[in-house]
Formats: C-alpha cells, structure tokens, sequence
C-alpha cells in the first residue's frame, strides 16, 4: 500500500453524540499514528453544532505501514456509552464512518473543474514566511470547495498538495452525498454499516 493515506472519520450526520464520537476518534487516531512513529496531520474537520464536536475531519498519515492503521479503523466503529447531552436518552449505541483514500486512487478523479489563486503565506503574528505567492488556493467550482496549502516554500509543490487535499476532500464530500441520498428516508443518515462495526469501543465514565 502507499506510505501516504488520508482517512475520513464521517458522523453520518448523526445526532451530536454521533460528532462527539467523530472527535474523540480522531484524537485516538492520531495519538496512535504518532506513537507508532508515523506523520498524522488533521487537514480538514467540520466542526458540530456542539463544543467539541465534529461532523467530519480529514487526517493525512504518512510513513511506514500505515497501512496497519487503515486495517484497524477503516469500516463503521461502534461507540458505547450513555449520551452526556441527554440524560435520561436510553440510546447507548454510536456509530461513526471511516474510509481511507490513496493519492493514487485519487488520481482518476476529474480535475479539469479546478482552478488555481496564488496568494504570500503568512506566518504568526501576519509575518510574511516569504515575499512571493507560494501559497496556493485549490478550488471546486461544482462542489464549492477550497482547500489552501501553505506548507512548502514552493508554489509548484504547494500546488500540488492543495490539489491533493481537494481530491481528499472532494472524494469524502461525494462519498457523503452517496450515504446520505441512500439513507434519507433513514433519520437522514448516512450509509453506516450498523450490525458489522470493525471495532466497538465501551467508554467508560469517571
């Protein structure tokens, strides 16, 4: 498999208990990546209607047998624990989606519909980190989605992941207008294999 996978942790739209699920796993995910001495990075997350939650992120691994990550976590995980936003709410059940995607898998993806803005990254504090256009802004036109890359002093190499990241981020957007559009007549949620979760996780409250 590749040394680079970007995994999608997706509520379904599900209630907030379901977003909350979406953040804590994606903390679990990175930690793990880390101590395993991979690179995790958190590109891109939707932030819940609720502190501290989330209805979807985006993490970029990278590094050796990432893979083994992707084997653990990719399918639906079952997350067990009582609401703590409704008491007396007897649904103890949470189900959240992750799906991995490679940049060669992303490669078949039509790009002819982006376009391209140049603009001077900006360090801390709105410190120029150089005094050309290297950072680069990737944009959707059909879908409406940007993504901007910063993290290299090259446009040409910033171009290039901001492209990447779109692709991600595109290819997380259709996979969740896949789900919801077959599961709009099911508490608009989306395509979440309830009965065959690849890890349950019993959370226990102090």
């Amino acid at each position: 498999m590749s040394n680079k996978i970007y995994l999608q942790i997706t509520s379904g739209r599900g209630p907030a208990e379901c977003c909350r699920v979406v953040a804590l796993v994606m903390e679990r995910i990175v930690v793990q990546a880390r101590k395993q001495g991979l690179t995790a990075e958190v590109i891109e997350r939707e932030e819940g209607e609720i502190n501290r939650t989330l209805f979807s992120a985006i993490i970029s691994l990278e590094g050796h047998k990432c893979e083994e990550i992707v084997d653990e976590w990719e399918g639906t995980v079952q997350w067990i624990a009582q609401s703590p936003y409704r008491i007396f709410h007897k649904r103890k059940n949470w189900f959240i989606g992750i799906k991995s995607f490679t940049p060669m898998e992303l490669s078949d993806i039509e790009t002819k519909y982006i376009t391209y803005q140049t603009m001077r990254a900006s360090g801390a504090g709105g410190q120029h980190v150089n005094k050309t256009e290297s950072a680069v802004r990737a944009i959707h036109a059909p879908s409406g989605l940007t993504v901007t890359a910063s993290d290299q002093r090259s446009q040409l190499q910033n171009k290039k992941l901001a492209t990447e990241r779109l692709l991600v981020k595109l290819s997380a957007w259709n996979e969740e207008q896949i789900m919801q559009e077959a599961q709009k007549n099911w508490n608009n949620h989306n395509n979440l294999q309830r009965g065959n979760p690849v890890k349950v996780i019993q959370e226990r409250l102090s």
